[in-house]
């Protein structure tokens, strides 16, 4: 319906002209998850930068940009008003504690490999998740339209403000047909704010500024390094900066890797995502020692960077060093931005971001699968966590598969000429199916011999051992022995490592067995 990602390799043009775009595009947005955070403006727009310069410079994914956002200002929030009621101005001296330990966290758990975990999450939990970002970016939005009282702009103004956000639209779908030499995003905010300097005269970033802090200028000098050496230390201090802290780390990784994951799809390339946990640490660690609220990994301004072309790190580096000149010089000159070119421009990145596709999986996938993108998406969109989402739907994902995996496991008896009796298994022997298997043993009627052949099964847990020998020790009690063959080598060095918790006995004849890898 949009062609509004384009499968190519940049260049350093590409890169310069879309980092710039994206700077444009951080600058609402970290005034706004400033606001979200209890904490004015520069503290958000300076997390930007270091964000985005230390993750673009180090990261494990190209093209993919970071900065403040709105999930970790609504959980790093608690610690400024935790702060402010220990004494008046300790907010800021709080946060900047916590994102630091959250970014010695994340360091640590890059350092770990574990990152490698976001290979666990499955393609509906993807789906529901940038369906459900898509829907709350959108959503975002209508604020725009209204006054700073919470009331719908009057008729005029509302036209005017319509007008403008579908001319942007138009210019950012239509340019790319007529050239692409420059990034029709960025053309886009160029031209409308011309249209509304000249003609319109709707809100713009300076308006907004004066709204939220009494002040329409942006600009502040380059921040110094400062340890938070004001923090009152105690048993409850430790509580809320630990645990905010280890929340802020999880959130930012959970964002930050399921980001990295949907430009690896887009650009047909594979990011590293350890290497990116390391570096969003880093990044956390050194926007809390510069005066910066910290952040993640943010999908709006990636997406936006990797349609205008943005591809290398060079993007990154120029979003935030340009982010860093417009702070310190070029505040009148944004501030002049209208508010509707940057409101057209997230509604392309909206319309980009959702799975479409998602509409032609009713009827066609399981209905459990379409459950589970259903389930993401409204959690995201009604508790606006994406990392409660993200754990949600892989837990959901997974339950789903246990139960179906549980009815998989198939038994068939074969009576043998010496009067013996194998069962040969078909399936996984795990927790929820080891009840499904024991049964379909017939003890009462089985022989003095039996033989359970695995063969064509596996023993995945210990549940399913115990199992095993909860069964043996129910055929010995009746006065039968069971053995086992064709157990796996894996299989064999889970009983080894049992040990005596289980009592399992092999079968004499048992050959040597292994599993083929593919």
């Amino acid at each position: 319906m949009f062609d509004l990602i384009s499968k190519k390799n940049g260049n350093w043009k590409d890169d310069l002209l879309s980092g710039l775009t994206v700077a444009l595009a951080l600058v609402p947005e970290a005034i706004a998850f400033s606001f979200a955070a209890g904490v004015p403006p520069l503290v958000g727009l300076w997390a930007a930068v270091f964000m985005g310069f230390v993750t673009a410079t180090f990261g494990g994914r190209p093209g993919m940009i970071s900065g403040a956002t709105g999930a970790i200002a609504v959980v790093i929030g608690k610690t400024v008003v935790y702060g402010e009621a220990q004494g008046e101005g300790l907010g800021l001296q709080y946060l900047f504690a916590t994102i630091m330990l959250a970014g010695i966290i994340q360091i640590l758990f890059g350092t770990l490999k574990l990152g490698r975990f976001i290979r666990l999450v499955p393609h509906p939990v993807m789906m529901g998740f940038v369906n459900g970002l898509a829907i709350v970016i959108l959503m975002a939005q209508f604020g725009s339209f209204k006054t700073v009282e919470g009331v719908w702009f009057d008729q005029t103004q509302l036209v005017t403000m319509i007008g403008l956000v579908a001319f942007t639209m138009l210019i950012i779908q239509l340019l790319p047909k007529l050239t692409k030499a420059l990034p029709s995003t960025l053309v886009a905010i160029v031209i409308v704010g011309l249209v509304n300097f000249f003609l319109a005269d709707t809100r713009t970033v300076s308006d907004v500024l004066l709204e939220g802090t009494g002040s329409g200028t942006l600009s502040g000098a380059f921040p110094i390094p400062h340890l938070p050496t004001d923090i009152v230390w105690n048993i409850e201090a430790i509580k809320v900066i630990g645990g905010t802290a280890f929340a802020v780390a999880m959130v930012g990784i959970i964002e930050s890797l399921m980001t990295l994951q949907l430009i690896d799809d887009l650009t047909e390339t594979r990011g590293q995502g350890n290497r990116e946990c390391i570096a969003q640490g880093g990044a956390n660690f050194l926007s809390g020692l510069f005066g910066g609220m910290g952040g993640c990994a943010m999908i709006g301004q990636s997406l936006i960077n990797i349609k205008s072309g943005g591809r290398g790190r060079t993007s990154g580096v120029t979003a935030a060093v340009t982010l860093a000149l417009f702070i310190m010089v070029g505040g009148p000159v944004i501030g002049q931005i209208p508010i509707a070119a940057l409101v057209g421009v997230m509604f392309m990145v909206v319309i980009g971001t959702f799975e479409w596709s998602t509409f032609e999986t009713f009827g066609r996938v399981p209905f459990s699968e379409i459950l589970v993108i259903i389930s993401v998406t409204l959690i995201t969109v009604f508790m606006h966590n994406l990392a409660l989402a993200v754990l949600a739907g892989v837990i959901l994902s997974t339950l789903v598969f246990a139960w179906e995996s549980a009815k998989h496991i198939r038994l068939f008896p074969k009576d043998l000429d010496d009067g013996s009796r194998v069962y040969t298994l078909h399936g996984l022997l795990y927790f929820g199916s080891v009840r499904e298997f024991a049964e379909r043993l017939s003890t009462a009627n089985d022989p003095d011999e039996v033989i359970i052949d695995f063969k064509d099964a596996r023993v995945c847990d210990f549940s399913s051992l115990e199992m095993l020998s909860s069964v043996t020790e129910r055929y010995k009690k009746a006065g039968k022995r069971v053995q086992l063959r064709h157990l796996s080598p894996e299989c064999q060095q889970l009983l080894k490592d049992a040990g005596s918790l289980v009592e399992i006995v092999m079968a004499d004849d048992d050959p040597h067995y292994t599993v083929a890898r593919i």
